[in-house]
């Protein structure tokens, strides 16, 4: 079984925000979610990079490891979703989030907050497969439709890769060993900057 995942490649973002555009469009996201977006670091500087950045379906979820009441569960393709139905929107899991994927709804009485919202990797929820209940809870499934999600698919310079996490990581390991970095893409100085690859 296929275990799903997104990596976004860096180098190839034009920060068109196309991805973000696709979700929302998708699926009919409430104003105020932005299931997807996209992030920029040393914005205007030269050499700036940016990167779209969304629930990233984790192995080990710490949204799923602090939900009180477990309304997170994962797919067999490895998705993490929720039961908006068992949520009680208590936040837990937007302060345990590393990218920020669970959001509350901004619309409404001020003060209310809602069930959380969150990418489903285009696979829906609980509901039955392309039910307008789903639909209206949690978008379009476009995995059981045998679609990939609509960010990566709209992706016009294919820096957004998503599917089965094998086949891409070995797309992103074939891109990386093209532009001749190799095995120094990973190695301290990208990381920390060349100065500190010095020290020891």
């Amino acid at each position: 079984m296929a275990r799903m995942k997104f990596i976004c490649d860096a180098e190839r973002c034009i920060e068109c925000n196309g991805c973000v555009t696709a979700c929302k469009n998708e699926h009919e996201v409430p104003w105020g979610v932005n299931r997807r977006r996209v992030v920029t670091l040393n914005d205007g500087v030269p050499g700036e990079k940016s990167i779209s950045v969304a629930c990233m379906h984790c192995s080990d979820a710490p949204c799923m490891a602090v939900c009180p009441v477990n309304c997170f569960y994962r797919t067999d393709e490895g998705v993490v979703l929720h039961d908006k139905d068992v949520c009680i929107g208590c936040g837990y899991c937007s302060y345990a989030c590393p990218f920020g994927a669970p959001q509350f709804p901004s619309q409404g009485t001020f003060g209310v907050r809602g069930k959380m919202d969150k990418c489903t990797f285009c696979a829906g929820g609980p509901e039955a497969h392309g039910s307008q209940s789903e639909f209206e809870k949690y978008g379009r499934n476009r995995l059981a439709e045998g679609k990939l999600p609509a960010c990566a698919e709209m992706c016009s310079t294919k820096a957004l890769l998503a599917g089965d996490g094998d086949v891409v990581a070995d797309i992103f390991r074939n891109r990386v060993l093209q532009r001749g970095k190799g095995a120094e893409v990973w190695g301290w100085g990208t990381a920390y900057g060349s100065a500190q690859g010095t020290k020891s």
